[in-house]
């Protein structure tokens, strides 16, 4: 049986992988069991703070369990109910309400969807926190209580985030905020000071298997094979949302092409570097293109690491690692990856041509290992 409810969505969803539940209609949840049993807790003691910050990795339940306590708190008018758990039937119709985002004491603040550009905003405006005002306008009944879900609040822009500090001073009676961010950094520290934090790790081994295959069953997909699972976990992170962006765009693979083309280093396979720039630069393999920019710099991040640590590199990305020449070749392939983000960004900006971008990163690649590899 699927753990989501369909619901209709106007618009594209910063926070909604392609073809997967998003997470208000997710029933389940798993791992960082720890941060449901930490808002249990608060609610039974009637001791539940106005502002909560959600931070860690993306991917990994922020927002699952947001929307989860979300659908408790609107089905709870009174406190201290005594529960094992946050989970609500999937007939209850507070779930329906909140899968549709239909609930009147539910306020989602996100990047909205610019119509006339077709496109998300970069960012979550001011616009967007001036609806708590309206929010908190409406009367709720007696006893009931308001949540507001950011999603995710370190993409607040400065005037964003400094209305939203104002509600943060002073909230209304009975309601909560819940605070979604995976760069908690990036957030004014008066912000962070006036919520109670709850950390979110990536799952285990165990968790991450089971997560995996009930998005997949939710989604009525075909369930992938255990192998490639297991072989994604590590280069997820722990991450379920990024395994599943793994698993549907061959994230596998491409890694393993990667880290087959960077072997031959200082010298490429010209040919195998213009068959992967025609492949993910072809009309329609936006993600592949954009993947490919992801496993590139997370590769180079986990390369000079292990070359500086010992550990951290995955696989054969380990024999790269000991080809670091000295201090001096960290420096090099670190300023690398700062080089590539800057040409990306500016390719991106100017819609310049994407294969040469790909083929100018592999260049680019190339000219640094000849001085940093051995």
């Amino acid at each position: 049986m699927n753990d989501y409810t369909d619901a209709p969505v106007e618009f594209p969803e910063a926070d909604r992988l392609d073809g997967f539940a998003h997470p208000r209609m997710v029933s389940e949840f798993y791992g960082n069991r720890a941060a449901e049993k930490a808002l249990l807790e608060a609610f039974s003691a009637n001791r539940l703070h106005h502002a909560w910050l959600f931070s860690g990795p993306e991917g990994i339940g922020k927002a699952t369990l947001a929307y989860r306590f979300a659908r408790f708190l609107l089905a709870h008018d009174g406190e201290g109910i005594a529960s094992a758990d946050l989970s609500m039937d999937r007939d209850h119709p507070v779930f329906s309400q909140v899968s549709a985002l239909a609930h009147p004491n539910l306020l989602v603040l996100r990047r909205p969807w610019q119509a006339d550009r077709k496109r998300l905003a970069t960012a979550i405006t001011i616009f967007e926190v001036r609806r708590l005002k309206r929010f908190f306008g409406h009367t709720a009944g007696a006893g009931q209580w308001r949540v507001v879900i950011i999603d995710r609040a370190d993409e607040l822009n400065a005037a964003a985030a400094n209305a939203l500090l104002k509600n943060l001073e002073e909230p209304p009676a009975r309601c909560v905020f819940l605070l979604v961010c995976s760069a908690p950094g990036r957030l004014p520290v008066t912000i962070r000071s006036r919520c109670r934090s709850l950390g979110f790790a990536p799952l285990d081994e165990a968790e991450f298997e089971s997560a995996v295959f009930s998005a997949y069953e939710a989604a009525d997909l075909v369930r992938p094979a255990l192998e490639p699972v297991k072989a994604c976990m590590a280069l997820a992170q722990g991450s379920v949302g990024r395994a599943l962006h793994l698993l549907e765009n061959g994230g596998n693979e491409m890694h393993a092409r990667l880290v087959k083309l960077m072997e031959s280093l200082p010298e490429l396979n010209h040919e195998a570097v213009q068959l992967l720039a025609d492949e993910i630069t072809a009309s329609g393999a936006e993600d592949s293109y954009e993947l490919f920019f992801d496993l590139t710099g997370e590769a180079l991040a986990r390369i000079v690491g292990h070359a500086a640590t010992g550990h951290g590199a995955l696989g054969r990305e380990i024999q790269l690692a000991e080809r670091m020449n000295d201090s001096s070749a960290l420096a090099q392939m670190a300023g690398l990856w700062e080089t590539i983000q800057r040409a990306k960004a500016e390719a991106d900006a100017l819609n310049l041509d994407r294969k040469n971008l790909v083929l100018g990163t592999f260049f680019r690649l190339e000219d640094t290992a000849r001085q940093a590899l051995r």
